[in-house]
């Protein structure tokens, strides 16, 4: 092909259909073309020594398969970040834009706030801080003891002019010399106070200056990190198909009003688009792998897809895709003609069975009918034949609309309550917050669980890199509780109930796919696991105390048999 970094697929690729449209990168089941590429990567990269320990450690590769200007088929390869200390290795695309060049900005700039930390650092180390801040201590210790003294010294002349007035032999004279005693006294204490805090505001005074001129010097740092990164960003130029031209920090100028997050334009998706691109290349279909170890806290498996970062690669997405004929977003299912299941219903409250890809409330996606729109729409059309209806014998009693209690992840099916009023809502979301509302969820793992049954504590919190993804935090987490039994095993799948103590965001999905959980994604999971039609995750059951009437309540899903049979 006359190209070292565009590669001919090793195994017969002949027979594999081609996909209709690109990728959609952000959600996506991989084509066989790309599990073919990906795997003559991976074979390729761990059988190279001088990469081999590095990526074992954990490293996300990525794969672009093309057609070349004679409608030949390959791929592109490439590393998110940078690997073996280099942003330009054989056989891998480069980066956008070099960071590790010698005399680049990025490396003039990073020794100037080098400089800036080697001054913070020697500043807040310093003897001469140390040196006051002992001073400092000292200082008040002597000032306690020296007014403690004078303090007690006080308290006995005190007594003394007690004894010498309850003698009752004082001349006028005499009072009025122990009243002038007492009052000398105190003047002379507030004045050793006074002294006191002189001394102890002038050392103060000096810790003040130091402290000011690492506050400044962390100022300046911030602002020239800024620049730097504004001017980098700058440097970060991208294509799309349409043969237009943007830097990175004008794009989530426009787009988001901010500066982009440290690591933008690293990852694997840009850099193959942007290769592809400057090359006359047309994209087929790409996906982006787990090579290696998880992360401390992260879930990746070895071999596993996974979709391109959203905080860094969504805004860089939409403008590099413009031109290409993109798959649809697979999570944003229009359901604007589809009604729900309800389950039940009174006054006061509403239970439905949500189908997986619906959204639980609104979204960003105002195309995307949501549970929530649909269920206001239902209670205002009974609402207007209430109103209508005047002669109707029957009494319907008036609601507020519908009100979001809980939610399910889109991908999640099951089990939902809206409330009907303001009251009831708050009434219903104490129940969740004291963790007296019962749930039960049923999930088909890729893999097997090392018990049959058991308990997870694993503390979560968002990634904040790429939201909606949660990270294990033990220190810094939420905590999260799942207890878990399995209910049949399928060969390497196995059907589980979970019934989470605790209701963070993704839990279930983190908990099962952890190696300090289960290890087992729930399948479908292309968050936490592989990627397919869909997240087999169902909110079976759900119990609670009717808000109103404090009767024990409890619902089973109608439509949970189909996870029975999968």
């Amino acid at each position: 092909m006359g190209d070292d970094k565009l590669h001919r697929f090793l195994h017969d690729v002949n027979g594999v259909e081609l996909p209709a449209r690109f990728t959609y990168p952000m959600h996506y089941v991989p084509h066989e073309l790309c599990k073919i590429a990906a795997q003559e990567v991976m074979d390729y990269a761990l059988s190279q020594e001088l990469w081999r320990g590095e990526l074992l450690a954990g490293k996300m590769l990525g794969v672009l398969v093309v057609k070349d200007n004679n409608d030949e088929l390959g791929y592109l390869a490439a590393y998110s970040g940078n690997l073996a200390h280099n942003g330009n290795n054989p056989y891998f695309v480069p980066h956008i834009y070099n960071l590790l060049e010698p005399q680049g900005l990025f490396r003039t700039g990073e020794a100037e706030i080098s400089e800036i930390n080697h001054r913070i650092e020697a500043l807040e180390n310093s003897t001469k801080k140390k040196e006051l801040e002992n001073l400092r201590h000292a200082t008040i210790t002597n000032q306690r003891n020296e007014v403690g003294a004078m303090i007690a010294a006080h308290e006995d002349a005190k007594a003394r002019r007690d004894e010498l007035r309850a003698t009752g032999n004082l001349t006028p004279e005499q009072e009025q010399k122990l009243i002038k005693e007492s009052q000398f006294q105190k003047a002379e204490l507030r004045r050793l106070k006074k002294r006191h805090r002189m001394e102890l505001e002038l050392i103060d005074q000096r810790i003040s200056d130091q402290d000011s001129t690492v506050a400044h010097l962390k100022a300046e740092r911030k602002t020239m990190s800024e620049k730097l990164q504004r001017q980098l960003f700058r440097l970060f130029v991208v294509r799309n198909a349409l043969g237009e031209s943007r830097d990175v920090a004008t794009i989530f100028e426009r787009r988001l009003n901010r500066l982009p997050p440290g690591g933008t334009g690293e990852c694997c998706a840009p850099k193959l688009l942007q290769y592809a691109f400057l090359h006359d290349l047309k994209p087929v279909c790409m996906a982006e792998f787990w090579v290696g170890h998880s992360p401390q806290g992260e879930v990746r498996h070895h071999g596993h897809y996974y979709p391109a970062c959203r905080s860094k690669c969504l805004p860089l997405m939409e403008f590099m895709l413009q031109g290409l004929d993109v798959e649809d977003n697979s999570l944003i299912t229009k359901h604007s003609d589809k009604e729900v299941n309800v389950i039940y219903e009174d006054q006061w409250l509403i239970v439905i069975d949500k189908p997986a890809g619906m959204l639980t409330v609104p979204g960003k996606d105002k195309e995307a009918v949501s549970a929530l729109e649909i269920v206001s729409g239902m209670q205002k059309n009974e609402k207007t034949r209430a109103e209508t209806d005047s002669r109707s014998s029957i009494l319907v009693p008036r609601t507020e609309g519908a009100f979001e209690v809980h939610r399910l992840d889109q991908a999640t099916s099951g089990l939902v309550v809206f409330a009907k009023t303001h009251e009831v809502q708050k009434l219903l979301r104490q129940q969740f917050e004291q963790r007296s509302v019962s749930k039960t969820y049923l999930a088909l793992l890729d893999g097997v669980p090392p018990k049959k049954e058991g308990t997870i504590n694993l503390s979560l919190r968002p990634n904040l890199d790429d939201r909606p993804r949660q990270v294990v935090d033990m220190e810094n987490g939420k905590q999260a509780i799942t207890k878990y039994r399995v209910l049949e095993y399928r060969g390497e799948k196995t059907l589980v109930e979970f019934t989470p103590m605790t209701g963070r965001t993704h839990q279930l999905r983190v908990h099962a796919s952890h190696p300090q959980g289960l290890n087992c994604p729930i399948t479908g999971d292309m968050l936490y696991g592989t990627a397919s039609d869909r997240l087999c995750l169902h909110a079976m059951t759900l119990s609670f105390a009717h808000p109103i009437t404090g009767e024990p309540m409890s619902f089973t899903s109608t439509t949970s048999n189909i996870y029975y049979d999968l």
